[in-house]
């Protein structure tokens, strides 16, 4: 089983708990990209982990999320003993932000352009 392991304040950790929060949000940036996206090239369907490795040549690209079968929530301090649950993960969703006009939100990184998404990650049975 392929699990995603992340920490999340207690408010989120205890409205997963009670089944009212059903959508786990993750902001992605150059930084941590490889842990819920890639990126796909449409036309000759090569995959790349990191949005700096894709060629400038290439025009034609699909963000995927990085599937997982569960996510562990881990809540409180780094130290000692932490809340955590195991929570199934029913579906993922790459969002693309946009701004008011519409356009496609891009954060420089380093001088590259990379798009503002998010994946939504959709909830399902509390596993552990």
């Amino acid at each position: 089983m392929k699990t995603l392991s992340i920490s999340i304040k207690q408010i989120y950790f205890d409205q997963i708990l009670a089944g009212t929060k059903t959508i786990e949000s993750r902001e992605v940036k150059p930084s941590n990209a490889s842990k819920y996206v890639y990126f796909t090239d449409l036309d000759t369907h090569k995959e790349y982990k990191n949005w700096s490795d894709i060629p400038d040549n290439v025009g034609n690209i699909c963000v995927e999320p990085v599937m997982y079968d569960s996510i562990r929530l881990l809540t409180g301090a780094y130290k000692g003993t932490r809340p955590s649950c195991t929570v199934e993960v029913k579906g993922a969703e790459v969002i693309f932000l946009m701004d008011d006009n519409e356009e496609q939100v891009y954060y420089d990184a380093g001088g590259i352009e990379f798009p503002a998404l998010v994946v939504d990650y959709q909830l399902g049975a509390i596993l552990v």
